[in-house]
């Protein structure tokens, strides 16, 4: 008979659970894609039973401490490090650059992890991976930046920020050099950074989706509703998905739905009334999660015009919502929508191109819409979160990668 207090030959064959610290320039309250998929990334891998601590801004510079929080309904510890209003931005809150190696000295003193996880080169993952290399601790890098996410709130005339942004790129090849892996999440986002800071190796995960958390509806609509879901930043575009339904043909009653806030949100408006559409587009701002969903499920489409997009978490939702997607032909948006198939792309900026695809889809039989609906779920499966984490927990234990 077995002794219950003796472990059993599976438990003995399951790897211990690790002890991970997470460093993210962004992160609750923030809201954004890369924020949302550290939040998530976090929550997968305390439900898989490893104890995760992250390292964030603080919402204000006097908010600082480290305690637990729950966070996508997974308790975890966080080291909220005091930070500072980007004023520039309409909500961005960032960590003294001076004081990054001193926090991360703190923490890994206190935490003293198997694995170094930052999700930005900017702040905290700067100093974190200088402090982790230093004790030899692994580093593995995540890039979630592009140059247009920042140029609008560097208050640099364009000669400064071209060379701005050129030194920030070699910085973050010293950073990424210190890492045993760097990820992004598209293939399309790692030949951009391969080329733009000339790494080798760059490796495509996934920020995943529990696409079980939306509903698709497949049954034909009675309205043409279009919906968009993120930051209302220059770099999204929206402008141009305005000036696109202005010239749709009237008789197909299309009413547009934003939700996400930003600091374009007040030019949008105006624009949106000297187009003549305030009574057909409407500005939500942030929702609940419930609320989003609803939007998703019920829209005719889901349109993005963005021209900085290393994945797009809202595409995907929107797909796994079962919405052809018309999106713009820039960076990684193409790995999700495929021409043709699930939604439509159009040349970045070209509103009369725009408004073509938006009329092609709208005016679509109830069978193609259908089509294009089903390849949106189908599309979505591969960017299963589970396959995610399995990628991450690999590259954490210097294992083989998951297929």
């Amino acid at each position: 008979m077995t002794d219950p207090a003796t472990p059993d030959a599976t438990d003995a064959a399951k790897p211990r659970p690790l002890t991970i610290l997470i460093g993210a320039d962004t992160f609750l309250p923030h809201v954004n894609g890369a924020a949302r998929f550290a939040e998530r990334l976090a929550a997968g891998l305390v439900a898989r039973g490893h104890d995760v601590h992250v390292m964030a801004p603080s919402a204000g510079h006097r908010n600082h401490g480290t305690f637990p929080e729950t966070i996508e309904g997974q308790p975890m510890t966080m080291h909220r490090l005091p930070s500072w209003r980007w004023y520039p931005h309409d909500w961005l809150t960032f960590v003294l650059p001076w004081m990054s190696k001193h926090y991360a000295r703190r923490a890994l003193d206190e935490v003293k992890p198997d694995v170094v996880h930052i999700q930005s080169h900017i702040v905290i993952g700067r100093g974190l991976a200088r402090e982790a290399r230093k004790r030899g601790i692994p580093i593995i890098a995540t890039n979630h930046v592009m140059a247009e996410n920042i140029l609008d709130f560097t208050t640099l005339p364009d000669s400064l920020n071209k060379v701005a942004v050129k030194i920030a790129w070699a910085d973050a090849k010293r950073t990424f050099d210190l890492t045993r892996a760097v990820t992004t999440p598209t293939r399309r986002a790692a030949d951009f950074l391969e080329s733009t800071i000339e790494i080798e190796g760059v490796i495509p995960v996934s920020c995943g989706i529990d696409a079980s958390n939306y509903s698709a509806d497949l049954t034909p609509r009675d309205a043409h509703r279009l919906v968009f879901v993120g930051r209302l930043t220059t770099e999204k575009q929206i402008d141009v998905v305005l000036r696109a339904i202005a010239q749709l043909d009237p008789a197909l009653d299309v009413r547009f739905d934003i939700v996400g806030n930003g600091d374009q949100r007040r030019n949008l408006e105006q624009l949106t009334a000297e187009l003549g559409l305030s009574d057909r587009v409407f500005f939500h701002g942030h929702t609940t999660d419930e609320e989003l969903r609803s939007y998703l499920t019920h829209a005719s489409l889901f349109v993005i015009a963005s021209i900085a997009e290393l994945q797009s978490i809202a595409t995907m939702e929107a797909m796994a919502s079962g919405l052809p997607i018309v999106a713009a032909d820039a960076v990684a948006l193409p790995h999700l929508v495929h021409d043709g198939e699930n939604g439509y792309l159009f040349r970045p900026g070209d509103v009369d191109d725009l408004t073509a695809k938006l009329t092609t889809v709208l005016t679509q039989s109830p069978e193609e819409r259908l089509r294009m609906q089903r390849a949106s779920l189908e599309g979505v499966k591969v960017h299963d979160m589970r396959r995610t984490l399995d990628t991450f927990e690999a590259l954490y234990r210097d294992e083989p990668l998951p297929e």
